[in-house]
């Protein structure tokens, strides 16, 4: 399992779930659009502070933005 990788698509799928933009998220985790984007994309490894902005914003239990989903 690639932690990062799943990270990353469970963000984006809860984030645009609720329809909001990667601007509007990073503004609600008081983060920056790119480090967002970068977090998505795969790119950024993040600090447990920052998981937790983000599992608030999108208003779900932590541990749900780490599980793997298999098709």
């Amino acid at each position: 399992m690639d932690i990062v990788k799943v990270f990353g698509i469970n963000v984006r799928k809860y984030r645009t779930n609720k329809k909001i933009s990667q601007e509007k998220f990073a503004e609600l985790c008081g983060l920056h659009r790119t480090y967002i984007s970068d977090i998505e994309c795969f790119r950024r490894s993040i600090s447990l502070n920052n998981i937790q902005k983000i599992a608030d914003a999108l208003e779900i239990e932590t541990y749900k933005l780490f599980l793997e989903v298999t098709l």
